[in-house]
């Protein structure tokens, strides 16, 4: 099992949510649909080069951005991060992918 946390504008949140529960992202047991989020501050400056989707070229950007965090079976992970570039509005997107332990599993 893997969590892949990513940073997505306010208004963007849900369907870039959609997109990732769509390829199997965010189940856990009997339930889909699960994910964690906390709104806060992202900020970047677009370099020579860039196409930003929000801001102006060498001038920093603060965004209302969503921080989301949901489980994704190994088997999904490719799919939800493939789904999660082509749906979020950020020519590039940041996002972790970390791997978990259930502990039912360990010896």
């Amino acid at each position: 099992m893997f969590v892949i946390i990513f940073y997505v504008p306010k208004v963007n949140v849900e369907e870039v949510k959609q997109a990732l529960f769509n390829v199997g992202a965010g189940t856990i047991g009997d339930y889909d649909s699960c994910a964690w989020q906390c709104l806060g501050t992202g900020q970047f400056q677009p370099l020579l080069g860039s196409q930003p989707h929000i801001g102006k070229l060498n001038e920093v950007e603060f965004v209302d951005e969503f921080r989301v965090e949901m489980v994704c079976r190994a088997e999904n992970v490719r799919a939800a991060i493939n789904a999660l570039i082509a749906a979020h509005p950020y020519e590039e997107p940041a996002y972790h992918i970390l791997q978990t332990l259930n502990l039912d599993e360990l010896p």
